[in-house]
């Protein structure tokens, strides 16, 4: 494990180069919110972190959720950035800040009876497989407007953009096409070229491999977890249909 001051310099370091993105792009220095990515992390690695500063983190399984959310300091973001399974959506519509991987009408459904019973509104995103990878969760491209359209008559969802994971690569100019796309796919839902009325300002994407060229893209959100709490050490657990 990490050092608490080698997390805080690594944090920095992130942050430093989605700025240094930011201004090649032209775009402000503060335009992107950088999520540490902390599941399978440590409560101590998180709180090194938030004593920093950081306040957005996220996880991709409901149960480390859960017991995080507990332990932790209660203004915590929390991000539901895995595959979200219906049936779980319960035991965190309570509380949490964003879920990043919606990709079905029935999803969505289930999200909105769960935030109607806390009374409260859920930020979400649209996950799109932009690459049409078979390991990959997401709508395509072209179906991205439609879910989006039912989404917006959902009371108590606020649709307010899309997440999307790029391939893998060694070079991540490789993955600009992909970011380039749904940026496109951004801009032409918010000037009217789709039925959809949301105010859709989120884009999730960009990982510890490809950020920069995200932020160069159009990210708002960059989604890091090895550049800041180093290379991860999975537990045992049993497959749950929650991970990517």
């Amino acid at each position: 494990m990490l050092r608490d001051e080698e997390l805080r310099h690594n944090l920095e370091q992130v942050k430093e180069r989605t700025k240094a993105a930011c201004l090649r792009a032209g775009r402000p220095a503060d335009a992107v919110t950088v999520l540490a990515v902390s599941k399978t992390k440590p409560e101590s690695d998180i709180m090194a972190l938030y004593n920093a500063g950081q306040r957005d983190f996220g996880e991709n399984y409901i149960q480390e959720l859960r017991s995080k959310a507990e332990h932790l300091p209660k203004d915590i973001r929390w991000h539901m950035i895995g595959h979200l399974q219906r049936n779980k959506v319960k035991y965190i519509a309570g509380y949490v800040y964003m879920i990043h991987s919606v990709d079905t009408e029935e999803l969505a459904r289930t999200i909105e009876k769960e935030a109607a019973k806390h009374d409260r509104v859920i930020p979400v995103l649209i996950e799109v497989n932009v690459a049409g990878e078979e390991s990959k969760f997401g709508v395509s491209l072209q179906d991205a407007p439609q879910l989006a359209a039912y989404i917006a008559t959902l009371p108590h969802l606020s649709l307010r953009g899309f997440m999307t994971s790029a391939p893998f690569v060694k070079n991540p100019e490789d993955d600009r096409p992909v970011f380039a796309a749904l940026k496109q796919l951004s801009v032409d839902m918010n000037s009217g070229n789709t039925d959809n009325s949301s105010n859709m300002d989120t884009l999730s994407m960009g990982m510890s491999n490809d950020f920069e060229v995200a932020v160069e893209e159009g990210s708002t959100i960059v989604r890091v977890g090895t550049d800041i709490f180093g290379k991860r050490e999975y537990p045992d657990r049993k497959p749950d249909g929650e991970t990517k």
